[in-house]
């Protein structure tokens, strides 16, 4: 069969095409019950109510250590009367959950009974009726109603249906999906040398994604060995599966507009195509086809779109096969960081960290890339831009909805500037306290975070600006930015920036002055980043215009960033840090040491989140992790510098 593009004809915004699938297909009229024990019945879905069959307790028993007496026999009793009883006859000794002995109807603690000895003993208080006595059927009465049909079985429950003498309980079985990982790139993680890939390969992960996914909805998945871009196995596999008990189908990969995206005609031959092509950004090439009454999903192969397609389509539709409601995020009024463009008729899911800064909540946006499975796993939420607008306003209101706990944003700290390595290990040393606070990073060059503190959008910024009048660092910047801010100035590292070259240095690069050589291309930082402006002085001191260098315009925001660069052949040198180049075993020419401080708004340094910072930045654990990482000195770390 020959290749063919596809081509999206009728996308549909998301609501539209959400209606169209939820229409189709409804939950099952005579869905598919199971039973099973109860301990194994955790996190299922009742099929049937249950109702008690024993009582519990189902006899009258001893709340406390002590004497079991007829209340009616100790009235009168006081200080000035006591009442002498005698062991076995009128009292009888009783431990906590002791039967009580017939016609007693009350218990008097240990601590209130005097021993006379000869079996006699005395009180001096009146017991009143069911005094300290854990009554038959205080907690559960056999036959009362224990949960409705529909009610999901937690851990607690667990103990209630023992109790009531409930073993096993009817469930709604799970829906089952099949998951079809397609295409031809792909290699499964789990084989030998599954490490060393070669361009154009790809580990294949979505399918244990989803798979999760799947189970976290109440379903259970089986997930079909990796199938290579071919349209005749692909439809071979899916009708299989929709002959056989899957009660839905999810092919990975394959559902765009490529030459080898084989998807659309699988669905099409084998049944209806409803949806193709969402008006959302990730997700946008989902395909939603009906094949045999049951619904067959063509899942984009980006991870995250993969993601935002499954939460918007198959999650729902899992949830109704089990007579549960959707699962509703926790939702947080925040504020925007910065200006967040968005394409106009393109409903956008932005994947932001949040942090509360002061009285409000700070979303700053991640990488929007539908590839890169770490814009999610970092985010704290996610903001959704409606399709109708052309992004949002810097500080402008907004909804996002959670991916963390919200109390986990109240214990975050929001350090947005210039990227450096140590900021990880930092991270991790802070997690490593047990304080519960996080340390979110937003790398937008030093003077970006200089501009966030002005905004106050964050707690602190990582900065390393050389003033080129005098060699300083820093200082000279937040006069000139922060003029009326109140702002402490906190030593992390020395550290040595440098070029970045390839392996044994293939082409001979010593310096910046080779940068002007045509067979050279580097790769640069962004404007107001710290390692620019060292770049750009350092070439005005070498009389090199810039206009001169390949790739001068090309530019990263990190220094892995320029690191990865340089070894994936897209330019042959970077100006960045010696950790970066170490990292990924890279040559490094050093150029120069350099300064890289803290920056912190007065009025939160003395808060919680920052001291437990600074207390773990002067530990000689932290110290000693940083310089393994290779051109650092953290001599000065934790200094307090004057502004």
């Amino acid at each position: 069969m020959p290749n063919q593009r596809n081509i999206y004809l009728k996308m549909k915004p998301l609501e539209t095409a959400r209606e169209i699938v939820f229409k189709r297909f409804a939950a099952p009229a005579s869905p598919a019950i199971e039973t099973v024990s109860v301990p194994e019945a955790v996190g299922r879905v009742l099929a049937a109510p249950v109702f008690a069959r024993l009582s519990s307790p189902n006899f009258h028993s001893a709340a406390m250590d002590g004497i079991a007496v007829t209340a009616e026999q100790t009235f009168g009793t006081s200080e000035t009367s006591p009442r002498q009883l005698r062991i076995d006859q009128d009292a009888f000794f009783v431990n906590t959950g002791h039967v009580l002995p017939g016609d007693t109807n009350a218990v008097i603690m240990i601590e209130h009974v005097n021993d006379l000895g000869d079996g006699r003993v005395e009180i001096e208080a009146p017991a009143f009726p069911w005094q300290h006595v854990r009554r038959m059927g205080e907690d559960i009465v056999a036959t009362e109603l224990l949960f409705p049909r529909n009610h999901v079985v937690t851990p607690y429950c667990v103990g209630a249906l023992l109790s009531g003498g409930i073993f096993d309980v009817q469930v709604r079985a799970r829906p089952r999906v099949l998951i079809i990982p397609t295409g031809s790139e792909l290699v499964d993680w789990r084989t030998p040398n599954a490490a060393n890939l070669k361009p154009g390969q790809v580990l294949e992960t979505n399918s244990f994604v989803l798979g999760g996914l799947v189970e976290a909805a109440g379903g259970c998945f089986e997930r079909y060995d990796i199938v290579v871009d071919d349209p005749e196995h692909i439809r071979a596999v899916v009708d299989q599966a929709v002959k056989g008990d899957f009660d839905m189908v999810m092919t990975v990969g394959g559902s765009s507009a490529g030459s080898e995206d084989y998807a659309k005609r699988v669905v099409s031959d084998l049944g209806e195509i409803l949806v193709h092509g969402v008006t959302i950004m990730p997700g946008k090439p989902l395909l939603v086809g009906d094949v045999a009454g049951k619904p067959v999903f063509g899942i984009p192969g980006y991870p995250v779109s993969a993601i935002i397609a499954f939460e918007q389509f198959v999650r729902p539709l899992l949830r109704r096969y089990i007579d549960q409601p959707d699962i509703q995020p926790e939702t947080l009024a925040v504020e925007t960081a910065r200006k967040i463009p968005s394409k106009l008729g393109t409903e956008e899911f932005l994947r932001v960290k949040l942090g509360r800064v002061g009285h409000r909540v700070v979303a700053a946006p991640l990488p929007r890339g539908a590839g890169c499975i770490t814009t999610i796993t970092e985010a704290d939420g996610i903001l959704r831009i409606p399709r109708n607008v052309e992004g949002l306003r810097e500080g402008e209101p907004a909804t996002a909805e959670l991916i963390r706990p919200s109390g986990s944003i109240d214990k975050t700290l929001m350090i947005v500037g210039s990227h450096d390595n140590s900021l990880d290990i930092l991270a991790d040393e802070i997690r490593r306290g047990g304080s519960g606070l996080t340390l979110s990073s937003s790398h937008v060059g030093s003077m970006g975070g200089l501009m966030a503190i002005k905004r106050g959008v964050c707690h602190l910024a990582g900065s390393h600006l050389l003033d080129t009048a005098d060699g300083s660092y820093n200082r000279s910047y937040i006069k000139k930015y922060l003029p009326d801010e109140d702002v402490r100035l906190v030593h992390l590292v020395m550290r040595d920036q440098g070029l970045i070259v390839p392996k044994s240095n293939p082409k001979g690069i010593h310096g910046l002055e080779d940068l002007v050589r045509e067979d050279v291309r580097m790769i640069n930082r962004q404007g107001g980043a710290g390692t620019r402006i060292l770049l750009d002085f350092r070439l005005k001191e070498l009389g090199i215009d810039p206009g001169t260098i390949a790739g001068y315009t090309d530019e990263e925001f990190t220094h892995m960033a320029v690191a990865v660069a340089v070894l994936s052949g897209t330019a042959d040198v970077g100006l960045g840090i010696q950790a970066a180049a170490n990292a990924l075993n890279l040559d490094f020419l050093p150029v120069v040491t350099e300064q890289y401080d803290l920056v912190i708004p007065g009025h939160f340094f003395d808060g919680f989140g920052i001291q437990i910072l600074l207390e773990t930045i002067r530990t000689d654990r932290f110290r000693q992790r940083v310089e393994a990482l290779g051109g650092y000195s953290t001599e000065m770390t934790g200094k307090i510098l004057p502004v």
